[in-house]
């Protein structure tokens, strides 16, 4: 099941449906936010609080989409409790490169790797520990939250500052606090986890500055596990031109962590389990542009397209206006 939001008649709409089928509207269903606390609190599957409502009316996803009226598939009331952040040096890469990269990074003296490499390493040695077991903890970083969070069709917003605007195509988990404290996992969707290589490259430890930038995810949550092996097209698309196109992977198959794994370790911290909260935690990439040179320019569209998630994501990029940050002094 595939579910969304979108603005109709004033109003946000619940939207679910199977893959290659019709949207239509969930009865009584004000947001997906809503929709799965009340799942959770009552103990039952988001698939059959969706039975539960009923189904409504047939929506065109792809109108909706193209009139502005797709929304973020979850929100929360409050900005600042949904929470974007991520993982990487998860992914193995292309299916011809495993092999050889593995081979590479597993004989080569651990004391002349980088500590990029050696956080890879640690991966591929203990990312997918046995049913039960805590594997080793990954690369984390925080993006932002809510006010960051950008719609499909929104323009991700590039600050004056940084130094590169460019896109990575990945998938994330979508996740909502119980009362209790508990995580939910509503499911999984595509994501962009914009950042600013140019800056991270400069210096690792400038990481945490180039992350902080925004996602945008969507347009669909998938609802339930995601498939083993994912692949999709991630493209940049200048005017009527597609300057940049590659495909890219995801799914266990193609990583050196379980999701288990992944979820685990964020979730082991108590600041992420406040009741209510939303999460969208991204789970990494091996598929960049800016690996082939390509330099983003404003206007220029990310879309990134995976048939097992319904709707592609899209964002144009835009140039924020240089503004000055004044300190007051109370």
């Amino acid at each position: 099941m595939l579910l969304s939001q979108v603005r109709h008649e004033g109003a946000v709409r619940v939207v679910a449906r199977e893959a290659g089928a019709p949207g239509r509207f969930v009865k009584g269903a004000s947001g997906v936010y809503e929709l799965a606390l009340g799942a959770a609190g009552k103990g039952i599957s988001l698939a059959e609080a969706v039975r539960q409502h009923g189904l409504g009316d047939t929506v065109d996803l792809e109108r909706a989409y193209e009139e502005g009226r797709l929304l973020a598939p979850i929100t929360h009331p409050s900005p600042a409790n949904l929470h974007l952040t991520g993982t990487g040096l998860t992914h193995l890469g292309s299916a011809a490169t495993r092999d050889s990269m593995h081979k590479n990074v597993m004989e080569k003296d651990k004391e002349t790797l980088t500590d990029s490499m050696k956080m890879f390493r640690m991966g591929l040695e203990g990312g997918k520990p046995a049913s039960g077991k805590i594997g080793v903890q990954p690369e984390w970083f925080y993006k932002g939250n809510g006010a960051t969070a950008t719609g499909p069709g929104q323009p991700l917003l590039s600050p004056s500052f940084a130094l590169d605007g460019g896109e990575e195509p990945e998938v994330a988990g979508i996740y909502v606090i119980a009362k209790n404290g508990k995580p939910f996992r509503i499911g999984f969707a595509l994501s962009n986890e914009f950042s600013d290589h140019v800056t991270e490259r400069i210096n690792y430890l400038f990481l945490a500055h180039s992350k902080l930038r925004p996602a945008s995810f969507g347009p669909e949550i998938r609802v339930g596990a995601p498939p083993e092996d994912i692949r999709g097209m991630s493209r940049i698309k200048r005017g009527d031109q597609v300057i940049w196109e590659k495909p890219f992977l995801s799914g266990e198959a193609n990583m050196s962590h379980t999701f288990a794994n992944l979820e685990h370790h964020h979730f082991k911290y108590e600041l992420f389990r406040q009741p209510g909260d939303v999460h969208v935690h991204m789970f990494g990439t091996a598929t960049l542009s800016f690996a082939d040179g390509i330099k983003p320019e404003a206007g220029d569209v990310f879309e990134i397209d995976c048939a097992d998630f319904g709707l592609p994501l899209r964002n144009p990029l835009k140039i924020a206006a240089e503004t000055a940050v004044e300190i007051g002094q109370l």
